[in-house]
């Protein structure tokens, strides 16, 4: 369904005991039946260089327009052993070029890269997706070391570099993305995160007494501000972190936005490895105040910095307020908050049953989906350690790990991924994710990269009579891609809200449609859209 228009409602919300009984969850993995055929290539080195074991990122998306999802996703470059100092790396050949697979009508999948002209040049990273100049094909933003890139949809299924002259290539090592309308002019700006001040210096880390070399602790090095692009409406963009009180250093790697007080004003959510979270609260006036301490999401529930790597900001307790999850290295739990609708959050990891099903687990990327559609939003997560040598070091963690998928009952969450078939039982080195119903069958599918490893479609095959609602948002007066709306959709059991965004999970993009499972309701009593 496409909506370009808002219907009032008055909300009420339903309670835990209308849950419908527990449906077994049901993933397969269909990559190579649908015709995938990537490899990650990360160019491990005996140096242990800390961007070899990051990446990559995965988008979900439409580009031309035909109703069927298509996949990009972002490669390597090769490195050398060791890499001089100051270098940028560059693709040298099809290996290690970023891939754009499109969807055919049969649900198989073409690779089109060098159709589309995407295959890029430097190490990749991540990528965001979005209609930049409302012209109603999406475009897309991939960030890397060295410099970024903008390739601008021409509308034909191909595809311009049109960095210079955006004037977006930036520098350093970027990480993940969002394109988000931060003054509300009806444009899509740009903001970057960067994760470090690095460069191939030769760190020795590791164990010397027992004689292996590890990947450096980020502790090792600087924090860095993000970029951030204002749309100058005209192709260009303008650097405005500063400006607009977004020029905090940090350790960015994830980010996620969501009006979480409800002001009508969208805010930004960043995650940091291995120091303080930063939420940006959007002030109204184009300009924002960075939060995270005095709203409870700085650290986590016993005062501690954690390792910040994915986020997602998702209404998981139909409460009417976005909540955040934010995923973690090993020995310490994922984070978990409830907003409380007073501009402050719980951490309720524990309570939640989150805590004790990710203490020894790391996670990158992550996203709340409804894999039922019964109304709840469930958690899928992308797991797999940064080291691998962690388990020379801490015998009982795991270098690879299986995919979490966690059940909310309403009152907590429960670990199923034992029961959601074979492919949880494989350990993957997971990093980036996406999420969005590529079959069109109303039950949200995923993508998973690996680091140094192939990329994965799990279709979502669990058996459930419920109903769902998709809906594609335009903007006319905002921006196209109408990022940022707020949907609320009030059924007979609940209220269920949804950010319309591409961004969130780790250096990834899922589908902008926003998904609703409406259990056994059949009708949406109404529905109610607060445009960005």
């Amino acid at each position: 369904m496409v909506v370009s228009s808002a219907f009032p409602v008055i909300a009420q919300r339903g309670s835990v005991e209308e849950q419908a009984a527990q449906i077994p969850p049901k993933f397969i993995d269909t990559t190579s039946l649908v015709g995938i055929r990537f490899r990650n290539m990360a160019s491990h080195t005996s140096k242990k260089y800390l961007i070899e074991t990051m990446a990559p990122g995965v988008a979900l998306f439409d580009y031309d327009n035909d109703g069927r999802l298509d996949i990009f996703v972002v490669n390597g470059a090769p490195l050398t052993d060791p890499t001089p100092k100051g270098a940028i790396p560059q693709k040298s050949g099809p290996k290690y070029w970023n891939r754009l697979y499109h969807q055919k009508q049969d649900g198989t999948f073409e690779d089109v890269t060098e159709k589309a002209g995407l295959e890029g040049v430097g190490y990749g990273m991540g990528v965001a997706v979005g209609d930049y100049d409302n012209d109603g094909y999406e475009d897309l933003y991939v960030t890397a070391y060295g410099g970024n890139k903008l390739y601008h949809n021409n509308g034909d299924g191909t595809f311009t570099d049109v960095t210079e002259k955006a004037g977006v290539g930036g520098g350093g090592w970027s990480t993940s993305a969002a394109w988000v309308d931060l003054d509300g002019d009806g444009l899509l700006d740009l903001v970057v995160l960067r994760y470090l001040t690095w460069d191939f210096d030769d760190i020795w880390c590791g164990e010397r007494k027992e004689g292996y070399r590890a990947y450096c602790h980020p502790d090792y090095f600087k924090p860095i501000g993000p970029l951030v692009y204002h749309n100058d409406g005209n192709g260009h963009f303008t650097e405005v972190s500063e400006k607009l009180g977004l020029a905090k250093p940090g350790k960015g790697l994830g980010i996620a936005m969501a009006d979480y007080d409800r002001d009508r004003h969208i805010d930004l959510f960043v995650a940091n490895d291995s120091m303080s979270e930063f939420l940006y609260h959007n002030k109204g006036h184009g300009t924002f105040e960075e939060v995270a301490l005095v709203s409870g999401v700085a650290v986590d529930g016993e005062g501690h910095t954690f390792a910040g790597m994915g986020v997602d900001f998702a209404d998981y307790n139909n409460d009417g307020f976005p909540d955040l999850v934010i995923t973690d290295l090993a020995t310490q739990m994922y984070a978990l908050y409830r907003n409380n609708g007073d501009g402050t959050f719980t951490y309720e990891s524990y309570p939640s049953g989150i805590g004790r099903m990710t203490m020894t687990h790391s996670g990158w990327g992550v996203r709340f989906l409804d894999y039922d559609n019964d109304g709840w939003k469930d958690l899928l997560i992308a797991q797999g350690h940064d080291l691998d040598t962690i388990e020379l070091t801490f015998p009982n963690l795991r270098y690879r790990e299986p995919l979490l998928l966690a059940r909310n009952m309403g009152h907590g969450f429960e670990d199923v991924s034992a029961a959601a078939g074979s492919v949880f039982r494989e350990a993957w080195v997971g990093r980036g994710m996406a999420i969005g119903d590529i079959d069109n069958d109303g039950r949200q599918d995923a993508v998973v990269t690996t680091n140094d490893g192939p990329l994965y479609v799990l279709h979502n095959a669990t058996s459930t009579t419920n109903h769902w609602l998709i809906l594609k948002l335009v903007g006319h007066k905002s921006n196209r891609d109408a990022i940022g709306a707020e949907v609320r959709v009030v059924t007979g059991r609940t209220t269920q809200v949804a950010t319309v965004t591409t961004a969130s999970s780790y250096l990834s993009s899922s589908d902008k449609r926003v998904h609703f499972g409406m259990g056994t309701e059949t009708v949406a009593e109404t529905i109610e859209i607060r445009w960005p």
